[in-house]
């Protein structure tokens, strides 16, 4: 089929996880913005692996697909519990925070009456063309050009036109080599290695090899420790659980009102503006801004301790900090895995026995392989050349989702940020704001204030240059 031949889409977005959910949903009633999403998978999910009973966001309620850019959308959360019958339930609960399986439910709900969801599609390769409609030219620059994306299916090969482009495929588990080596040396005479990220449908394997230690920090972490620790030491079917992290404590996720204002458009653009290598120090940094636990969670992983240990009996478990997993191996006469711990404070090593692993080590982002050489910029690291407007490419055509944390910090995964960063988008694939855009929403500033006289006061409020600003600017 030739170009000519195929309907031209205003947007495409390639992933369907929250943010490009989101972007559909406030896309949808739109008059002059015709989108399409497409996704490998058959249908929804959001870390199925992790939706442990109990467990809640970390992020309020209004953190949904869209209330952050319309609070009148029929898509908010608040709109899915009417229509489920469950607001006033919600109301007398009195609390800001879902439940992790109440989101994924109400992103399921969300997905169900977006028509330009394309499941079932993987895509396997995107590539500029000419646009008929622009006369003679194409990708040299001549004249206009499109973005053709080809997907396969189980019927057969489609092939998408569009003339912007959002890549939302998200961040991938990460697993050290030597934890993913484990799981192929053991000979299936232990139990399992598995990311956090596949914890459930492995959860009673895991409990039922004796022992499980638990290797990372986080939120992630946290929550299987504290799941696995409820049939710790209990009887029949007992087991022993270990929690290893190299972070130097167990800490919770900085909460205060102050610092939540770093989750702003004033400091996105504070962030932008600093050189790569300043940015990667403070990626590091900050990571208890959105990587730390739950204070609650902390105090009830205490209180179980306390609870269990309250009979004068031994819980079956040890927690270590500062101490990271340098090397691991599998003993076949024993059945074990054996890791290598290392303590960084005290610079001493020792061996730690396991018959199963959760790893709990995060998730990383990465360029696809199916798009075209030179069609995106990238950084000296091989990673996404994100500008402030969330464009990735010289024409500001392609934009990215959840893939800028390395350029834009600790917004870039927020859920709560995600609207208005899909109010950027949509004002730049419309030449307009459909939905306004806050400038300004934060008390402090993350700069010196303008003017050269050294007192302090109110600047200038910050703007988000566009990206035709940006390129005036250069």
């Amino acid at each position: 089929m030739s170009t000519d031949q195929i309907k031209v889409h205003d947007l495409l977005g390639i992933g369907i996880g929250p943010f490009d959910l989101g972007l559909a949903a406030l896309a949808q009633p739109l008059p002059d913005v015709d989108a399409v999403f497409l996704d490998q998978r058959d249908g929804f999910s959001w870390h199925a692996g992790m939706l442990i009973e109990g467990t809640t966001l970390q992020v309020p309620f209004l953190a949904d697909l869209v209330t952050m850019a319309d609070p009148t959308s029929p898509y908010s959360f608040l709109a899915w519990l009417k229509a489920t019958g469950r607001l006033y339930p919600f109301y007398i609960r009195e609390s800001f925070y879902p439940l992790r399986a109440e989101y994924d439910q109400y992103c399921r709900w969300v997905a169900e009456q977006l028509p330009t969801l394309r499941w079932g599609r993987r895509v396997t390769s995107v590539v500029r063309v000419a646009d008929p409609a622009a006369g003679a030219g194409g990708p040299s620059g001549e004249g206009d050009y499109l973005f053709e994306v080809t997907a396969e299916t189980a019927h057969g090969v489609e092939k998408y036109c569009a003339k912007h482009l959002v890549l939302g495929t998200g961040t991938q588990p990460r697993l050290p080599a030597f934890l993913a080596a484990l799981e192929e040396t053991h000979g299936g005479t232990a139990g399992p290695v598995v990311h956090t990220s596949d914890y459930l449908p492995h959860r009673a394997e895991l409990a039922a090899a004796g022992s499980v230690t638990v290797v990372g920090s986080g939120q992630s972490a946290a929550e299987v420790y504290r799941d696995l620790l409820e049939g710790c030491g209990t009887g029949p079917g007992e087991h022993r659980v270990d929690w290893v992290t190299r972070s130097p404590r167990f800490f919770p996720m900085e909460y205060t009102k102050l610092t939540l204002e770093m989750t702003s458009p004033e400091y996105t653009d504070h962030y932008v503006s600093l050189p790569i290598e300043q940015r990667d120090v403070l990626g590091r940094e900050q990571r208890n801004l959105y990587k730390g636990i739950s204070g609650d969670l902390i105090d009830d992983i205490y209180d179980t301790l306390y609870r269990k240990s309250a009979l004068g009996a031994e819980v079956p478990t040890t927690l270590l900090s500062d101490t990271e997993v340098v090397a691991a191996r599998f003993d076949p006469a024993e059945g074990e895995y054996v890791l290598t711990l290392r303590h960084a404070q005290l610079g001493t090593t020792a061996e730690h026995r396991t018959r199963a692993i959760v790893a709990a080590t995060g998730y990383a982002a990465t360029v696809p392989a199916f798009l075209a050489p030179g069609l995106v910029n990238l950084d000296a690291r091989g990673r996404y050349a994100v500008r402030r407007d969330y464009t990735v490419d010289d024409d500001g055509r392609i934009h990215v989702v959840n893939g800028e944390e390395h350029t834009h910090g600790v917004t870039a995964p927020d859920l709560g940020f995600g609207a208005w960063r899909n109010s950027v988008i949509l004002a730049n694939v419309t030449g307009r704001e459909p939905y306004p855009i806050e400038r300004r929403i934060a008390f402090q500033q993350f700069g010196l204030p303008d003017g050269g006289d050294g007192r302090a006061g109110t600047s200038t409020p910050a703007s988000t240059p566009t990206h035709d600003e940006m390129e005036a600017a250069r």
